[in-house]
């Protein structure tokens, strides 16, 4: 009995993990539940084109083997964004808040009216959201002269 050992070239499992990654892109609806079936069918056909054209960079029957597992998923809704728990993390932060505390929370959450600088090699990266407001001008009133 012979054991056969195959080695995946490093290239073609990054391959791998791209197009696990794109079909994890099926499921924007999949924070409602489930994904729309012909959502799910559109992008599963994109995929096995890519695949049946080689442009997948992993072995062919690799490729079309884990796109109709990945479709089955999306159909489900057994697959999420990688972002889907940070988004309602920040959610539930912004959800403590009231009126325009809580506008402005939602919108730096989301990146809004953002300013970013610096970076991680220089040992961080600063977010900066600037809100102006405007207040009515004060009119104040001459004091009254004596008779």
């Amino acid at each position: 009995m012979h054991t056969i050992l195959s080695r995946q070239h490093p290239m073609h499992r990054l391959a791998g993990l791209w197009f696990a990654s794109a079909m994890l892109g099926l499921s924007a609806a999949a924070s409602a539940g489930t994904a729309a079936p012909s959502d799910a069918q559109a992008r599963y056909e994109q995929e096995r084109a890519r695949c049946l054209s080689g442009e997948s960079g992993q072995a062919q029957s690799t490729c079309l083997k884990e796109a109709g597992p990945a479709l089955e998923a999306a159909k489900h809704g057994q697959l999420n964004d990688g972002n889907a728990k940070y988004r309602q993390n920040a959610k539930e932060r912004c959800n403590v808040l009231t009126g325009d505390e809580m506008r402005d929370c939602i919108a730096r959450a989301k990146g809004q009216s953002t300013s970013v600088s610096g970076s991680v090699k220089g040992g961080g990266i600063l977010s900066e959201s600037v809100t102006t407001e405007t207040r009515p001008a004060m009119v104040i009133a001459p004091a009254a002269s004596a008779p």
